[in-house]
């Protein structure tokens, strides 16, 4: 299962992720070094590196399992 959720994550992160091999998604997806805060409403906000050569990606990533539903 955990792979399964793995290869999820890569595909929303990025095209170049959703082909990637289990131990770069970890590399790049899964050991991060950001910095999670929470505002008053209980908003989550990464605070990742300067610089950081994947921060598109799991910026995608992250908007999109936090992101709340549409409503239709």
């Amino acid at each position: 299962m955990s792979h399964n959720l793995l290869r999820a994550a890569g595909a929303l992160a990025s095209a170049f992720h959703a082909k990637a091999t289990t131990a770069t998604l970890r590399a790049h997806l899964i050991h991060v070094p950001a910095r999670l805060a929470r505002t008053a409403r209980i908003k989550l906000t990464a605070h990742l590196p300067a610089n950081w050569p994947w921060q598109g990606a799991y910026q995608d990533l992250f908007e999109a399992v936090h992101h709340s539903p549409s409503t239709p």
